[in-house]
């Protein structure tokens, strides 16, 4: 393996989980990279032109452009140490698929932050307690998903869990009502240097004001939280 590294840029977004994982696993390798985010409702023709799915994130490395988070994460761990994932082959296969079931769970999240009632957010708050409840049954000692080693299932499940810090504020929807095993991870998860790395100072902001403007469930509320201030 080279000892010379790369020079890398991640293209991104602000708000991107996707792109929140990758630079996760950069953080936690300690691999120096900048960060260009781009506005995705206006991509930039360059970027057009190295992303042929249009999507972020996309990692140029020594300007070739690595494409789709999954990708980019086993490119970095085939790459760089520290290891990430586990050293023996059905472990690591374990850890390949949760990291996809997790990937699932992000989809449940925007079925949530769309839904147009309160019934249909109620459903998928539901959904996504239930497969946290099951996520709760193969969780280690902690504090992380395997114990006390940090790993590319972390830093997949750190932006999902990030979105609940405004949604907490909301209200209480009884996701995580009974998991205590996953409450603990996910705190550990957030007070780790590198996911709160991977996002701006205004995350918050940015992530409510994106909320608000869904015309759906949960922008309504918000708006009323900000009609009561």
């Amino acid at each position: 393996m080279s000892t010379i590294k790369p020079q890398l840029r991640l293209i991104s977004h602000k708000l991107c989980p996707y792109a929140q994982r990758v630079a996760i696993a950069l953080f936690e390798k300690r691999i120096p990279f900048e960060r260009v985010d781009i506005d995705l409702a206006n991509k930039p023709d360059w970027f057009l032109g190295i992303s042929p799915l249009g999507k972020v994130p996309v990692l140029l490395v020594d300007g070739v452009p690595v494409f789709e988070s999954a990708v980019i994460l086993e490119y970095l761990e085939d790459r760089f140490e520290p290891r990430l994932h586990p050293g023996d082959t059905l472990d690591r296969a374990r850890h390949r698929a949760w990291i996809e079931f997790g990937s699932a769970q992000l989809a449940l999240i925007a079925g949530l932050y769309n839904a147009p009632d309160r019934q249909g957010f109620q459903d998928k708050a539901d959904a996504l307690s239930l497969n946290f409840a099951r996520l709760a049954g193969v969780l280690g000692e902690g504090p992380y998903f395997a114990g006390p080693d940090f790993s590319l299932v972390d830093a997949v499940y750190a932006p999902i869990f990030r979105y609940f810090d405004i949604f907490d504020a909301i209200g209480d929807f009884g996701v995580f009502t009974g998991l205590g095993p996953v409450t603990r991870w996910r705190q550990a998860l957030a007070d780790r240097s590198s996911v709160r790395d991977a996002v701006a100072g205004d995350y918050p902001v940015r992530l409510r004001e994106f909320l608000v403007q869904r015309e759906s469930y949960v922008s309504t509320l918000l708006g009323a939280q900000l009609e009561a201030v």
